[in-house]
């Protein structure tokens, strides 16, 4: 009866004509940076990062999730018509909905698509009201020492999950860390890592790390690309299923919903995992799975279902416990922590208009995109045509101003340029920027409630093993760690003695 209850305090702010037009607005942008290739949530979110601090924290939140969950439809638009995901949990679909549409089957592999995007937005939204206030009431339970272990696993997770090699990733977190500390120690009032620069006092700014690493970097590595793919842009038609597809991607989307869900609601995991597990999971469980590949109809329904599901569960971690789930929820994190607003299990309590008004216009924002996708799919399929040489000198200006605008310093945008180089230096080196975004929005409160929990311990580590919470937090953290690096000892132990006993 509670959530019923908080349901309709949810709907009375999200009904509103103004939180309307910000879901309209969010879940519009979302599917139109979802469909153009190159541009993807966290480029778009990172630019729009300064606009937001001159609204309420609601309308913000609205939007912004709308353009994150609102990308997850679009992306599957290029996947399946030009092979190119517009967004990365997207490239599973690509695999059979490219193949659809070379069969002269784009029109249900794109229906296939928003239908079950739709299903699992409404059932994994349902998810959060259900399960996120008894994730904030178990959290309740939590002291210093449990979210220090906490957002250590989070990190950790963040970097054995990303793609590209274990040691990289942690690499990454750890610049990620040493990026947060930047500034005034909150305890000594000392300077930390400002090389005698004034406007580092207060660190380096969340969005000049955001729009440099993700909006900057993006580009440079999108206008170097060269490659000419086919576009099927005009062969959709005959957009409704079968009754035979429908039935065939009945129980892909139920089963890719769950699994998205599960794995959504986990800190450090991805919407690509989430559709990617799904796709094996369908192609397991297939009587013939050499049609996968080849145009099957659940390799559309499944994927597209799990990344729409974690999409919509990420925010349980991030708004319940303050843990960004990925780098899109740490900059909406970030983006509350400027207005004044901590994450965490209070948050329902304290500002329950935040948190159910924003699960109400998941509801809201799935029918309109539903709307929007199924009766503007021939807009959506032209735009794929758009070149990006015609995109990227409009989000360089407004990534420029954005920056400029926040503390009308020049010296923010020369950091977001530098930031951005040095993001393009990490994708030609094969690092992901994600766990490092992750690594600078939790650095300081990582360092924050290790200092906490060592000034109530007298200075002892032995609570974050005796405390239960705390130990099974690290526990975790050090299976899945041995997990992924015993294999690669054995491998280079193998391959050692191989060549030792050929000398």
């Amino acid at each position: 009866m509670d959530v019923l209850s908080h349901l309709a305090l949810g709907l009375s702010v999200a009904l509103t004509l103004k939180s309307l037009a910000y879901c309209f607005i969010g879940v519009l942008l979302g599917t139109l940076i979802g469909v153009l290739p190159g541009v993807g949530p966290l480029v778009t979110i990172a630019m729009l990062l300064p606009i937001t601090f001159s609204l309420d924290p609601v309308s913000s939140l609205i939007m912004l999730a709308g353009i994150f969950y609102g990308a997850q439809y679009g992306g599957s638009t290029t996947a399946i018509l030009v092979n190119m995901p517009g967004e990365a949990s997207s490239a599973v679909t690509a695999i059979d909905g490219y193949q659809m549409a070379r069969q002269g089957r784009a029109g249900p592999a794109l229906a296939t698509a928003a239908i079950a995007s739709f299903v699992a937005g409404i059932l994994s939204s349902l998810m959060v009201a259900l399960f996120g206030p008894l994730v904030g009431k178990w959290a309740l339970e939590f002291g210093a020492t449990e979210y220090f272990s906490l957002m250590l696993m989070g990190l950790v997770f963040s970097a054995v999950l990303a793609h590209g090699d274990l040691i990289k990733s942690l690499a990454m977190v750890v610049i990620g860390l040493m990026l947060g500390i930047v500034g005034t120690d909150v305890t000594s009032g000392m300077p930390r890592f400002s090389f005698g620069l004034p406007e580092l006092l207060d660190g380096v700014g969340f969005t000049v790390i955001a729009v440099g690493l993700f909006a900057i970097a993006e580009i440079v590595q999108n206008v170097a690309r060269t490659e000419k793919v086919e576009v099927f842009a005009t062969d959709v038609k005959n957009l409704m299923p079968t009754w035979a597809d429908i039935k065939a991607a009945t129980k892909p989307t139920l089963r890719g919903t769950a699994l998205g869900s599960f794995f959504g609601a986990l800190p450090g995991i991805t919407a690509s995992i989430a559709s990617f597990s799904a796709y094996m999971l369908e192609k397991k469980l297939a009587r013939d799975p050499s049609r996968f590949g080849q145009g099957a109809i659940e390799g559309v329904a499944a994927p597209e279902a799990a990344n729409n599901a974690a999409a919509q569960t990420h925010f349980i971690p991030t708004l319940t416990l303050g843990i960004p789930a990925t780098a899109v929820m740490a900059l909406m994190l970030g983006a509350l922590t400027m207005q004044g607003i901590q994450p965490g299990p209070e948050v329902m309590t304290s500002k329950p208009e935040l948190f159910w008004g924003l699960v109400a216009s998941m509801f809201v924002g799935n029918v309109l995109l539903l709307v929007l996708n199924l009766p503007l799919v021939g807009l959506w399929a032209r735009l794929t045509q758009v070149p990006y040489r015609w995109l990227f000198p409009a989000i360089m200006m407004f990534a420029a101003l954005g920056n400029y605008s926040l503390n009308n310093s020049a010296m923010d945008v020369y950091l977001c340029a530098g930031v951005g180089l040095l993001g393009y230096v990490f994708a030609r080196l094969e690092c992901h920027p994600a766990p490092l975004i992750l690594g600078f929005v939790l650095g300081p409160m990582l360092e924050e409630n290790l200092r906490r929990a060592l000034l109530m311990s007298d200075g002892s580590f032995a609570d974050f093993v005796t405390r239960p919470i705390s130990a099974t937090f690290l526990a975790i953290t050090a299976l899945l760690f041995a997990a992924m690096v015993l294999p690669s000892i054995r491998q280079r132990h193998a391959q050692a003695t191989a060549e030792g006993g050929t000398d």
